[in-house]
């Protein structure tokens, strides 16, 4: 433990900064990288003036503060946007593709295909064979109408 002792202290908030960098990475959220921005600066500071560690830990809770708001108020100017919005909903991105009935519409319910697999599907009644587009969904269920 004299090895603790002997560390100065811009060495310690320095692995404090790279620690919290890298929990960014590994847990992402966006908050993490403020923090690790305030405890390099903190170094920073410790690094080039002769200040105490009670001074360093004010200016930390200062510093984190206020690049937690100002990264919060960044996100809210530019909020990062998706690449793909529709990658997890699979019934979106089908909206506005042509299908086949491959079972009647029965009281405005039926199969259709589309691609290699076969949907629910919610319309007028239909038969087999027609050809539908999508319109929407509910769920898993697809929303279709004639073609």
């Amino acid at each position: 433990m004299d090895w603790l002792e002997s560390l100065e202290p811009h060495f310690i908030w320095l692995a404090i900064g790279l620690f919290l960098g890298a929990a960014e990475i590994l847990v992402p959220g966006v908050f993490l990288i403020w923090l690790a921005g305030a405890a390099l600066i903190t170094g920073a500071l410790a690094f080039f003036l002769p200040i105490g560690l009670p001074l360093q830990i004010v200016i930390f809770a200062v510093l984190a503060i206020v690049a937690v708001f100002m990264g919060r108020n960044y996100l809210k100017a530019h909020p990062i946007e998706d690449v793909d919005p529709k990658m997890n909903r699979r019934g979106e991105r089908l909206v506005g593709e042509t299908a086949l009935v491959v079972q009647g519409f029965e009281g405005g319910t039926g199969r259709i295909k589309v691609g290699d697999s076969e949907w629910l599907a919610r319309g007028t009644d239909m038969e087999v064979g027609a050809r539908v587009r999508i319109t929407g969904s509910e769920g898993a269920i697809l929303l279709v109408e004639p073609a």
